[in-house]
């Protein structure tokens, strides 16, 4: 019989709630022994879906060198009712309880995973615990010949999703144009953009030609919007790294650009500046900001997130 869990691997680690799943006590420890009995097998019993057994041996399994220790496995039960090529994956821990404390001493693997398949349905570990240390009562184990094993076991079940988040530099049609026309007759308090993807989102952006709450009438207010920030699941989260510029129309080196970035929530569904410029210095006729009445203005994504949910 093959064992995965070998002693020094292991490790024991004590706490008072008892096992999730399984309790298994013994009245008159001695005298199961004295039967002869190599192995006892408990009672069936359902954890995530499939049925298992715990066996034990008492006076150790010898062909898995398990002599002069208690041995004990969890084994998988009614597999002829699984699928042809069935295979269930487990972490599992046992349990022996301290009666003299009251705690119960946990043998663990620290995370290994145990793959119960048609050639393999029993695991455990050989060497749980010396007999002599078993056999002591102020040990707390065996006490008036009575004590009490358990077992968690944790399936893992592989649901076949997965999601992909990829951070995308320079994303394909990235920069948003928005020209306003008409600028000095523009009186509404905003305007904005049409909506263009970018990544897998859908964004726009938002200007206040005469400037926005205390910036009103000083500067001039311009901000990236994500379209579907209401929409968006609690705890989803968009990031954009942008440039905003007013442009200059005959001099790019001139263009008036300011650079940010943010996790876009549905709290938080637009970024920028709310003193991008002053309006002074946008009204200057000598730097070609308006021309022929007519404000042009961008935002560049420098850098977006994607997620993509497979099934």
């Amino acid at each position: 019989m093959e064992e995965i869990l070998k002693k020094p691997e292991i490790k024991k680690v004590t706490r008072d709630l008892q096992p999730a799943h399984y309790l298994f006590n013994i009245e008159s420890f001695s005298l199961l022994v004295d039967t002869g009995v190599e192995k006892y097998e408990s009672h069936a019993f359902e954890v995530g879906g499939y049925n298992w057994r715990l066996s034990l041996y008492p006076n150790g399994n010898k062909k898995s060198n398990g002599d002069g220790f208690i041995s004990l496995y969890l084994q998988i039960e009614d597999t002829e009712n699984l699928p042809r090529t069935w295979e269930v994956n487990v972490n599992f821990r046992f349990f022996i309880l301290d009666q003299i404390r009251d705690k119960y001493s946990i043998e663990e693997s620290d995370g290994v995973i145990n793959r119960f398949y048609q050639m393999k349905t029993e695991w455990g570990i050989a060497q749980l615990l010396s007999l002599d240390h078993f056999n002591d009562a102020s040990n707390g184990y065996l006490v008036d010949d009575y004590c009490t094993f358990g077992v968690e076991i944790f399936v893992i079940k592989q649901t076949g999703k997965l999601e992909r988040l990829s951070m995308i530099k320079q994303p394909p049609n990235n920069t948003i144009t928005f020209r306003l026309e008409n600028y000095s007759k523009s009186y509404s308090d905003s305007y904005s953009s049409h909506v263009q993807t970018i990544g897998d989102s859908k964004w726009k952006l938002l200007v206040h030609p005469r400037g926005t709450v205390a910036w009103r009438n000083l500067s001039f207010s311009m901000f990236l919007e994500l379209v579907e920030a209401n929409n968006l699941p609690p705890k989803r989260k968009v990031y954009a790294q942008f440039k905003l510029r007013v442009k200059d129309r005959y001099n790019s080196n001139n263009n008036h650009e300011r650079t940010a970035h943010k996790w876009f929530t549905a709290e938080i569904g637009n970024w920028g500046f709310p003193s991008f410029m002053p309006l002074g210095d946008l009204q200057d006729k000598t730097k070609n900001y308006i021309v022929y009445d007519t404000l042009m203005v961008e935002a560049e994504i420098i850098i977006v997130s994607k997620v993509k949910l497979l099934v």
